[in-house]
Parts: C-alpha cells; sequence; structure tokens
C-alpha cells in the first residue's frame, strides 16, 4: 500500500516514534477512553466543516446554474468553516505531529540538547495556547453583540473555534510533555517559567536598553531563536505577536485573536481544502499512477530516464492537486523502487524536490491562492501565467538531466512502443481532463477557484470511486480527515502570519524595508535580486508559506511603484519562496522529499546542490525575462 502524503509528513516531522521516549506511568484505561472520545469528537468536526462546506459550494453552483440565484449566506458558512478547520484542525494536527518545525539546528544537537529542545517546543506550545486561549475569551465577550448581515447569527460565533482549538491544543500539549518527556519536560518548563517571570519582573530595566525599537527587536530576536530551537512555526510567530503587544503595551492581546479569525476569514481560502482533498483522492484513487505511466511512455526513454518521467510528472501532477505534500507523494510513492534501483534513492529525492519547486507556479497552487487573497493580484492571471515559468524550470531541469547522465554514461531504457503510448494515453485521458476543465473554468470565468475546486473534488471522487473502483466510504472519509488535518496546519499558519504581519506593520517595518531599498537605488534588478534572496532565506525559516503571507503585501506594492508588473513580481516571490521549502538541511519540503525516498538526508542534500543551481538560474532566467510569465495572461485579457 502506498504511503499517504500525510503520514509521509507525520513521519518526517518528528513523530511519537521518531522521539526519545521516556519511562512514564502508562495511562489509564479512563483516560484513553476520554481521549479517544476527544479525538474522534475534534476529527468528527473538521470534517463536517469540510465536507458540508465542500455540499455547500457545490449546491451554490447548481443554483446559480439551473435556478439563476446565489446563496448570499453561503460566505458567512464559509467563515465559521474556515474557522474549524483553521483552528480546531490546527489541534488535530498537533496531534498527530503534522506541525512543520525546523531541524537545522537540532539534528547537530547532542541526544540530550534535542530532547531539551523538543520538549521546550511543547512547553511552549503549551504556553502561547494559553496566552492566546485566554485571549479570544476575551476577544468573544467583546463582539457577542455583533451579528452578521444575513442570518443575524451572533459574529462571535465564527471565532468560537479559536478558544476551543486552543484549549485542544493545551490537552494534546500537556499529554506530549507527560508522554514524551516525563522529568525533561518538568525541568524545561520551571526553567521556562522562571525565565518569563524574570523577563516580567526586570522588564523596565532591559527593555530600554534596547532603544526606541524595543519591542519589535526583542519580538524578532524571539522569533530567530524560537524557530531555530525546533518549535513549531505557528507557535513562532504567535510568541513574537504576543511578545510584541506585551512589550509595547500600545494594544490589548485581544488583537491576537482578533487578527487570527480575521486571517481566516477570505472566502477564496476554501480552495485550499478542496484542492488538499482532490490531491489526496488523486493519490489514492488511482489517478495519479495513470498520469505517470503515461509520462514513462512518453519520456521514459530519454537520457536520464525516470528523472526525466519524475519532473514532467511532477510537471502534469502539480497542475491536480496544488498541494506539494500530496505531488511529492503522488509521483514519489509510485516511481521510489525503480528510482532506487536505476539512480539512488538520493538522487531520486533530490530530483523530486527540484521538480517540487519547479511545480509551485502551475495551477492550482496554493500558493497563489494565497498571494491572491493577500494583495490585488488576480489568481486567475497567476493561474494562467504560471504555466509558462514552470515549463522552463522544468527544462532548466531536464537538460541538466540529459548532460549528466550522458556524461555518465547512463544506458538509456528502450523507447516505448506505439501500442503502449497509446494504451498508457487512452488510460490518461479523463485524469487529464481536471487541469483541462480547471483552467478552461477559470478562462471563461464560469466559477471562481473555491467552486472549481470542488468540482474537482467531485470529478476525482468519480474516477477514483465508480469508474477505477479504487476507493471505498471508508477510504473516503481518511482521506477527508488527513485533508482536514492538513488544511489545519496551513490555515493555522496562515491565522497566526496575519498576527505577524500586523505586528511588522504596526512596527513601520514596510516602510523602514522600503527605505531600505530606496537607499540601494531605484534600479529594478537590484530590488529583484534582494526579493528573491530575501524569499529564499524567509522561505527557510518560515516554511514557505507564511513567507508568502509576511512579505508579500509588503513587497509587491513596492515593485507596481518600480515600474514592475505586480503579477510578474508575485510568480517570482513564489518560486523563490518554494526553492527556500525545499532547500537541503533546513527546507521542511526537502524533509518530506527525503521521507518519501527513504533515504539519508546528507547524501540526498549533496545530491541536490547542481539541481539547486539550476533552479537559481531557472529563476533569474524567469526574473528578468518577464514576457515568459506575461505573455499568457496578457493574450487572455489579463492584465497586471
Amino acid at each position: 500500500m502506498r504511503a499517504s502524503a500525510i503520514e509521509i509528513l507525520s513521519d518526517d516531522k518528528g513523530a511519537p516514534a521518531a522521539r526519545s521516549r521516556v519511562d512514564a506511568p502508562p495511562p489509564t484505561r479512563r483516560e484513553v477512553t476520554a481521549l479517544r472520545f476527544i479525538d474522534l469528537a475534534a476529527e468528527s468536526l473538521i470534517v463536517t466543516a469540510l465536507l458540508g462546506e465542500l455540499v455547500l459550494v457545490l449546491a451554490n453552483v447548481a443554483a446559480r446554474v439551473y435556478f439563476a440565484r446565489s446563496f448570499l449566506w453561503t460566505d458567512e458558512v464559509a467563515r465559521l468553516a474556515l474557522s474549524i478547520l483553521a483552528f480546531v484542525g490546527g489541534a488535530v494536527a498537533y496531534r498527530r505531529r503534522d506541525h512543520a518545525f525546523v531541524r537545522v539546528i537540532l539534528s547537530r544537537l547532542p541526544s540530550r540538547g534535542e530532547r531539551g529542545c523538543l520538549a521546550l517546543a511543547d512547553v511552549i506550545v503549551l504556553f502561547v495556547a494559553g496566552v492566546t486561549g485566554y485571549a479570544s475569551i476575551e476577544f468573544l465577550g467583546s463582539s457577542w453583540g455583533e451579528y452578521t448581515p444575513i442570518f443575524q447569527m451572533p459574529a462571535a460565533l465564527i471565532a468560537l473555534p479559536l478558544p476551543i482549538g486552543m484549549l485542544l491544543l493545551m490537552l494534546y500539549a500537556a499529554i506530549n510533555l507527560k508522554r514524551d518527556h516525563g522529568m525533561m519536560a518538568l525541568w524545561t518548563g520551571a526553567a521556562f517559567a522562571v525565565t518569563i517571570a524574570m523577563a516580567a519582573l526586570t522588564r523596565d530595566v532591559w527593555l530600554p536598553l534596547l532603544g526606541d525599537d524595543a519591542a519589535i527587536i526583542a519580538a524578532l530576536g524571539l522569533f530567530f531563536v524560537a524557530i531555530l530551537a525546533g518549535v513549531p512555526v505557528g507557535f513562532v510567530l504567535l510568541l513574537s505577536t504576543a511578545t510584541y503587544l506585551w512589550g509595547t503595551g500600545t494594544a490589548s492581546l485581544v488583537v491576537l485573536p482578533q487578527t487570527m479569525v480575521n486571517g481566516t476569514g477570505n472566502f477564496i481560502l476554501l480552495a485550499v481544502p478542496f484542492f488538499i482533498l482532490a490531491g489526496l483522492v488523486m493519490e489514492r484513487g488511482g489517478i495519479s499512477i495513470r498520469l505517470v505511466r503515461f509520462i514513462h511512455a512518453l519520456v521514459g526513454h530519454l537520457q536520464g530516464g525516470l528523472l526525466q518521467v519524475t519532473v514532467a510528472s511532477m510537471y502534469v501532477v502539480s497542475g491536480l492537486s496544488g498541494s506539494k505534500p500530496a505531488d511529492v507523494a503522488a509521483v514519489g510513492t509510485v516511481m521510489r523502487d525503480e528510482l532506487s534501483e536505476r539512480h539512488g534513492a538520493a538522487e531520486g529525492a533530490a530530483v523530486l524536490a527540484a521538480a517540487a519547486v519547479m511545480g509551485e507556479t502551475v495551477p492550482p497552487s496554493i500558493a497563489m491562492l494565497i498571494v491572491g487573497s493577500i494583495t490585488s493580484v488576480s489568481v486567475g492571471a497567476m493561474f494562467i501565467g504560471g504555466l509558462v515559468p514552470a515549463a522552463i524550470m522544468a527544462i532548466c531541469l531536464m537538460i541538466l538531466i540529459y548532460v549528466r547522465a550522458r556524461a555518465s554514461g547512463t544506458p538509456q531504457m528502450p523507447r516505448a512502443s506505439g501500442y503502449v503510448i497509446a494504451r498508457a494515453g487512452l488510460g490518461a485521458i479523463l485524469p487529464l481532463l481536471m487541469p483541462g476543465t480547471l483552467l478552461a473554468g477559470i478562462l471563461l470565468g464560469v466559477a471562481t477557484p473555491t467552486e472549481i475546486a470542488a468540482l474537482a473534488v467531485v470529478y476525482g471522487l468519480l474516477l477514483s470511486g465508480l469508474l477505477y473502483r479504487e476507493m471505498n466510504f471508508s477510504s473516503f472519509i481518511r482521506i477527508a480527515i488527513d485533508t482536514a488535518a492538513l488544511t489545519g496546519v496551513l490555515l493555522f499558519i496562515f491565522a497566526a502570519a496575519s498576527s505577524f504581519s500586523w505586528t511588522l506593520t504596526v512596527a513601520y517595518l514596510p516602510q523602514r524595508l522600503v527605505s531600505l531599498l530606496q537607499s540601494v537605488g531605484d534600479s529594478q534588478a537590484i530590488f529583484m535580486i534582494c526579493s528573491i534572496f530575501l524569499l529564499i532565506v524567509v522561505g527557510v525559516l518560515l516554511e514557505g508559506l507564511p513567507s508568502l503571507n509576511v512579505l508579500a503585501p509588503l513587497l509587491i506594492p513596492i515593485a507596481g511603484k518600480l515600474g514592475l508588473s505586480e503579477l510578474h513580481y508575485a510568480l517570482v516571490l513564489i518560486i523563490a519562496m518554494g526553492i527556500g521549502g525545499f532547500m537541503p538541511f533546513a527546507g521542511v519540503g526537502f524533509y518530506v522529499c527525503c521521507a518519501v525516498m527513504r533515504c539519508d538526508i546528507e547524501t540526498a542534500s549533496r545530491a541536490m546542490l547542481p539541481y539547486l543551481i539550476m533552479l537559481i538560474a531557472g529563476l533569474l532566467i524567469v526574473a528578468f525575462v518577464p514576457w515568459f510569465t506575461l505573455a499568457l495572461p496578457h493574450y487572455f485579457g489579463f492584465h497586471g
């Protein structure tokens, strides 16, 4: 059986089996039963939110097509569904160890130091969840008298999942501390409590020493320390925001839950869980394997063989799911054994990671949806404009694979016969209709990205369930739970990044960034190179997508003022973010690829270096030749 994207992601990010176990008293039967009930209730809630919203979006499409009317109240229901997925789903994801953290420092610490950092991470999660939960209760009380315009229900109901999620996080963090760390948890928790107490008592002494920007310096310093110590990204963002609010005293902690809830309120974000669901249905429903077989028949005979197939397959599969973990799992698990046998697992992991970066701008892309939800750049224009840049990156990778394979004398595989190609092509026709229908829907304006994503889910279910018969009801429910958990990770980080972005804005960092960039001149080239470097570095630290959420609203308007196309610049940022997310040794996406290929991280990192150089070369081509990005959008009437 193939591993799922969620299982691979969990195994890679410090699953309980990989952590240091301690001798702790086993839980009682009553505790186990209570915990199972809580887990079941939380999973049922997030699956209900996911599938319920899917049904409503499809009903809205049907009502518009057949009755020429739309349900105006779906936006209010969507906000509630997104809130449940973000906060309750984020807690479920934490329970499953799906939250990302940077391990570049942890992997080099002695065993005791690593155990201490992992215990500290759970302590910080417990602390942050407690602070946020306390502030969210006050936020609920202050907003209870407000009502939604259509349903006239209390607006506070949309924020109610936040304290519920925080309570679950506190419970799960406490369980982790007791089960995984034992006495280490007590010592670490005591040290953390003493540190917080000392900082609070001596605040008036040390805070002025940092100057006028004391609060933001303290917040950013804590941010980098916590990130490198292995604290999950979303909680680091919340910790830094809370530190700034505490340091300045200019705003109440209520700002924290308020900005988190507002950050998940964009209707377009509903496309995120739907595309992830479509990707997992594709992966486990027999759709992706048919595509890979067809691509194998077409390009498998080229020099570099299976590596070429990997790049081409990632290009096509990226256009179906929008989710990088799903893409990597869909292609990697199908080709793992053959890649390991012919090219080595490390080489396969390197090419898989490089191809995943290339696929960041192949529609549908969650990164594009994120940028479209927080800036004025059109999602449809990005979907169309990303096709050629991704192709340029793919060509660069395929040329490198060809040259290296030829230089090393790697034998070529025989060309597939016409019969084999035709048979594989017939099997791939229906799966290939998914990206075709998606793009057609956007170009013709017949549906929003969210509606198209919902239709893609239905199409995938029809193929895998009725035609291929590789999915039953129980497996679909399992997919729905996995989708809701992965969505919870993304939306929780998105909500936390919204709070952190507010902090940066209040601290006048955007204006300072503009001044800094202007100090090096108004050169578009210098600005572009600095932006690429910044997104790669921050993409490593913030696990990719949060870097876009923090920096895209700051940088894209500056690019527009300098005369750059905001559409072109946004796609360059997305690719640079992808490079950071899959950077060897530090990028979370790179660990996912190594987990898929079951290979050693150090060996795969060395294999990745030439592909990393080629990715940067391809990015520079895209960055400094805007025609590749803008030709298709302009042809189809998009402007940017």
